[in-house]
């Protein structure tokens, strides 16, 4: 039946202001209305819907203000670097600094973490080729290191 996930929505201040950043971000503008704008993650696939109004600075909790964006490998390698250029900081995750990515061995993920202009936890993640035997949180680089040494 799922085949999965259409669309997640977020809260914002300025859609605006919104608009700007998730452009920056390569994401495509689909519909925008005068305080809601949707943004295809794949096109005519999955997009995202971003609704102005004042409750956009309530708690936040990732059940409800969380979104991650499937990337490739390479692409979360350099994820610290394509960040910086627009004026984006990778943030503290899990009690990892801001370095490179993380990985969540029992999940076979690695990820990065930032904010939007709002405070909503944005995220690029990727599957990984293979588990580490090592349930440790580590940085990619270690996982990397990890994979060579078992070989």
């Amino acid at each position: 039946m799922i085949k999965g996930l259409y669309e997640a929505h977020l809260p914002v201040s300025n859609i605006s202001k919104s608009i700007e950043f998730y452009r920056g971000l390569g994401m495509e503008l689909a519909i925008k209305y005068e305080k809601t704008a949707f943004f295809w993650i794949v096109k005519n696939e999955s997009w995202l819907g971003l609704w102005e109004c004042e409750q956009a600075q309530f708690s936040y909790h990732p059940s409800i203000r969380h979104i991650a964006f499937r990337v490739d490998l390479e692409d979360l390698k350099n994820a610290k670097t394509w960040l910086e250029k627009r004026g984006i900081e990778m943030r503290e995750e899990f009690g990892f600094k801001p370095l490179e990515p993380i990985v969540m061995p029992d999940q076979t993920h690695a990820m990065v973490y930032f904010h939007d202009p709002d405070g909503n936890s944005l995220e690029f993640i990727c599957k990984l080729p293979s588990k580490p035997e090592d349930k440790s949180m580590m940085y990619l680089s270690d996982w990397e290191r990890y994979l060579k040494n078992k070989n």
